[in-house]
């Protein structure tokens, strides 16, 4: 008669059932039981990573890049703690993640025993559902119900393993029962696809605004844009989806859009919005007929006064959407924005061409040339900051490239850790992981982790010695350079990558770009590309309002008069904007 399995082995036959395979974290006492089942069991790999926030990050890439789970796990108080802002970022991108914590025993509780944290009252905000383990009974029933939500509702859940409960063997187990792993798809009623329809064929200028909702339906939503002469839009989240080449794409709205997709929409009179909850409510227009397909009904309304909303998965709705639209004949609406588009294109292009030898180097150059260079299959993990803007606009992510970062929680330091969660899961594509200095500074504490599985990381830093995203927002909102606060002073990142174990390259002008970028990508070790960048980029939305433009004016006088002041910081300030405009 085969032995009873304790809590620990039950939760692990419930993960090895929706295809979990590894697990980010950090271990304590209370896990110790949790990381003995691992070695028993065989099916896992324990992936040990130098602080529990990158494990949270790694696990959330994990689950946006497979569709699956990630799964992650702290021991009791502070360990646990330490999850949670990993967590807040795959609440925020809708990925499935499991937290798995410990916690001290039954006895000590509420006597503020050492490292005693309600972790209840902690993780409330962040999960969608909470599974203490306070018994072994319990085991089977919750660990389906928390696994099942993560995989199918895309929450973020924990599971509590208490020291006292972890070994204990589970009576009556269910040897019989199924684990729901594939989600259901929704079809709005024929009624409101039939409003959706009429409103469409209303349209004289019709726009679609396409996210990450998308991901299914590519195919016909550029079909359907083709035979009714619509531009289409898309989110950042959807640039791995939607390329310029795919014919009626403008490309992004927003501050790092284009003017073809900002005129899109703004000009349009009938816009379609797909699978998207794009925040930035000032880019969208609030005169046309708005009609939104989201799977999430809290999503629909929230952005925009919405004419029809459906409520469905935009594959399966645009499918039955589609026979009832009639073709339209006028592209005057769409050539238009497609102009603008290319235009920009162009520019960015020129931007980021490798003729261009100012120095300090412009970091378009960087983000073109590893866009040039890259695997075609190639996953682009990115920080938060400047790089995004790079990313945005010097790089092309058509065919089966990825991206994946923090888009939605935009947390500092998330990308090193985004790309340890694309590089464990894809260990045979190449990963780029683009960060910021200061992001890299963050998290730089886990390249060993890199080095120690073997992972060939790419990693991008680029070092213009400040961050740069704030500064720039502190100037559009008419503050004066604040260097105390945006300045820093970093070290040799190439240095600190050999030391782990890695290698890597500084780049400080054009001509060493591509042999850098070629040395990272023969590497069969974490590779890190140190690229020393002009501080004094300007970055300009697609469109400037009064508003910005006024900001920006004031911070320039009034760095001016603190540079007459003999603040001389604000005269280097300007000097390295006007080296870079130049």
């Amino acid at each position: 008669m085969a032995s009873q399995k304790n809590v620990c082995e039950v939760l692990l036959d419930n993960l090895h059932a929706v295809g979990a395979r590894q697990i980010f974290g950090v271990t304590g006492d209370a896990l110790n039981p949790f990381l003995e089942a691992i070695r028993n069991d065989g099916r896992f790999e324990w992936i040990a990573v130098r602080h529990e926030e990158n494990a949270a990050f790694a696990a959330c890439s994990q689950a946006a890049l497979t569709g699956g789970i990630g799964v992650c796990a702290g021991t009791v108080g502070p360990g646990a703690l330490h999850l949670i802002n990993g967590l807040y970022n795959a609440k925020r991108e809708y990925a499935g993640v499991v937290a798995i914590t410990g916690q001290i025993s039954h006895k000590e509780r509420s006597t503020e025993y050492h490292q005693e944290v309600n972790l209840t009252k902690m993780f409330d905000e962040v999960c969608g559902y909470q599974a203490v383990i306070d018994s072994a009974e319990q085991m089977p029933r919750l660990a389906q119900i928390a696994i099942q939500r993560a995989m199918i509702e895309r929450e973020v859940v924990r599971i509590e393993l208490p020291i006292d409960a972890s070994e204990e063997p589970v009576p009556n187990l269910r040897s019989h029962y199924h684990v729901v792993t594939k989600p259901s798809a929704i079809i709005p009623p024929q009624s409101e696809i039939e409003r959706a329809a009429e409103a469409i064929n209303s349209g004289k200028k019709v726009a679609f605004f396409c996210g990450v909702g998308c991901r299914e339906a590519k195919d016909a939503i550029i079909d359907l844009a083709k035979r009714i002469k619509a531009p289409v839009v898309h989110t950042l989240k959807g640039k791995d989806i939607f390329d310029y080449d795919d014919d009626p794409v403008v490309g992004m709205t927003g501050l790092i859009g284009n003017p073809g997709g900002y005129h899109s929409l703004r000009d349009c009179d009938v816009m379609v919005m797909f699978g998207t909850d794009f925040p930035y409510d000032w880019f969208l227009p609030d005169g046309p007929q708005i009609i939104q397909i989201d799977s999430r009904v809290a999503n629909i309304g929230r952005r925009a006064a919405v004419s029809v909303g459906l409520v469905g998965t935009v594959r399966e709705t645009v499918e039955r959407l589609a026979p009832l639209v009639k073709d339209k004949s006028d592209t005057h609406y769409l050539d238009l924005q497609k102009n603008r588009s290319q235009r920009w294109l162009k520019a960015m292009d020129e931007q980021g061409d490798l003729s261009n030898k100012g120095e300090p180097l412009h970091p378009q150059l960087v983000a073109k040339a590893i866009s040039d260079h890259a695997a075609d299959d190639a996953i682009i993990a990115t920080d938060t900051g400047l790089c995004i803007v790079w990313i945005a606009r010097q790089m092309r992510l058509k065919g089966g490239r990825r991206l994946v970062g923090s888009f939605n929680h935009s947390s500092l330091g998330s990308g090193f850790p985004t790309g340890l969660g694309a590089v464990a899961t894809h260990p045979d594509r190449q990963v780029w992981t683009m960060c910021g200095d200061g992001g890299f500074g963050m998290a730089m504490q886990d390249f060993v982790t890199a080095v120690r599985y073997g992972w060939p990381l790419k990693v991008v830093v680029f070092n213009n010695s400040e961050l740069g995203f704030v500064k720039m927002e502190m100037e559009v909102a008419g503050y004066a350079y604040n260097r105390t606060a945006t300045h820093l002073d970093n070290p040799d990142f190439v240095a600190y990558a050999k030391s782990c174990g890695g290698d890597g390259a500084r780049i400080e002008k054009a001509d060493d770009i591509l042999p850098a970028i070629e040395a990272a990508s023969k590497s069969d070790k974490p590779f890190l590309i140190d690229a020393v960048v002009s501080a004094g980029e300007l970055v300009m939305p697609p469109h400037v309002d009064v508003k910005q433009a006024w900001g920006f004016g004031m911070s320039k006088i009034k760095e001016g008069i603190l540079g007459l002041k003999g603040d001389h910081v604000q005269w280097d300030n300007w000097e390295d904007e006007i080296k870079a405009a130049r």
